[in-house]
């Protein structure tokens, strides 16, 4: 049984626990010819590493990825590419005094049932350190997106921290890379900051909200039923640690919209292309794309490792109440943002290749 793996032609494997010698993924399906060194990859993982910030966990981990197969020359081989990220800051000890005890909101419980062994340093495989791999494997698919539909940019921000959500008419891309939590709207950043900054002196958590947007997607990726891009994308999204809640456009607010409001109108543009007067559908009618800018949004839990007293259980069933030492993240939707636009990515590229396979190019004209 194979339930590390995701996609159909670009398939991602990831591997590796948070506490163990290293992780990584192994990269099946990329096409051949496609330009990307570590450094290409270093710049994606450097946007997702830990202790970048008082808003982050302070473990100190370089994340640096290592090539270990499937390039050649500075090239992809069309081999499956291997790639590598190293441990080097674990503290495995400050999980020694809840190795019989289930951490509330964890998935320490579940393991223990479904398996009968966890790995308790960190969370093993359940730990947000195992989106590292990802983040190099979505690093590999954007090289491939570059290649083959070199209009293609993907765009990841949060829009929510707990009670806090930006103002969508302060929305400025430009300050997106200008703050410590990807924040389009700079006096959204400025409260978040001082909200992060009095629940990590008193060792809680909060969740969040992360939007991820893909813009110049061709129209036709995707397929009908099955193969929806949007059912791939909410299983991609889901997929992330910590993530409670995936919705596409509209999403869930869809429900409070009659049918009039909610349908996007169609008109020829004078490039002779369909313009759509809104997106509510965020880019995706019938499992396939339109063309239009496909978004995704989702909702992150507040993370579970808190210094706070909780109430739970031990192995043999005996009540106990448990605090979580160690380097959490106060809020850990800050680093799912680049982790969200790795899995768009690996997504798209996915679809891309099925869809070359399947039509190559489109085949209906309009006009």
């Amino acid at each position: 049984m194979s339930t590390n793996s995701f996609g159909r032609l670009f398939r991602v494997t990831t591997w590796g626990e948070s506490h163990g010698p290293a992780l990584g993924a192994t990269v099946d399906g990329c096409p051949p010819g496609v330009p990307v060194d570590e450094a290409m990859l270093q710049h994606w993982l450097d946007r997702r590493k830990p202790g970048q910030s008082k808003y982050t966990t302070q473990r100190r981990e370089p994340d640096a990825v290592r090539i270990l197969s499937g390039v050649f020359e500075g090239q992809t081989t069309g081999m499956p590419v291997q790639l590598m990220i190293e441990n080097t800051d674990q503290r495995s000890k400050d999980y020694s005094e809840i190795m019989d005890k289930f951490r509330p909101g964890h998935a320490d419980i579940t393991y223990w049932q479904k398996y009968g062994i966890r790995d308790y340093r960190g969370g093993g495989r359940s730990s947000a350190r195992e989106t590292a791999a990802r983040v190099a494997a979505g690093g590999l698919a954007r090289a491939a997106i570059a290649a083959l539909a070199p209009g293609v940019t993907i765009t990841g921000y949060m829009t929510r921290v707990g009670v806090h959500a930006i103002d969508r008419d302060r929305f400025d891309a430009a300050q997106i890379g200008e703050n410590p939590f990807w924040c389009p709207d700079p006096q959204a950043a400025a409260t978040w900051a001082d909200y992060l900054d009095g629940l990590r002196k008193s060792g809680n958590s909060v969740g969040a909200v992360v939007e991820v947007v893909a813009s110049g997607v061709p129209a036709g990726l995707g397929a009908p039923v099955y193969g929806k891009i949007d059912t791939d994308l909410a299983a991609a999204m889901m997929s992330i640690n910590a993530v409670k809640g995936v919705e596409i456009g509209e999403g869930m607010a869809a429900a409070e919209l009659t049918g009039e409001a909610n349908a996007d109108e169609i008109f020829m543009g004078n490039d002779g292309q369909p313009v759509y007067a809104s997106n509510h559908a965020g880019g995706i009618l019938g499992g396939i794309s339109t063309g239009q800018d496909i978004v995704v949004r989702f909702a992150v839990k507040p993370t579970s490792s808190i210094l706070k007293p909780r109430q739970t259980i031990t192995k043999s069933g005996e009540a106990a109440e448990i605090i979580t030492k160690g380097r959490h993240d106060p809020c850990v939707g800050i680093r799912a943002v680049p982790v969200g636009e790795a899995m768009m990515a690996c997504v798209v590229l996915d679809h891309l290749l099925l869809h070359r396979g399947q039509v190559g190019e489109n085949r209906g004209r309009i006009g």
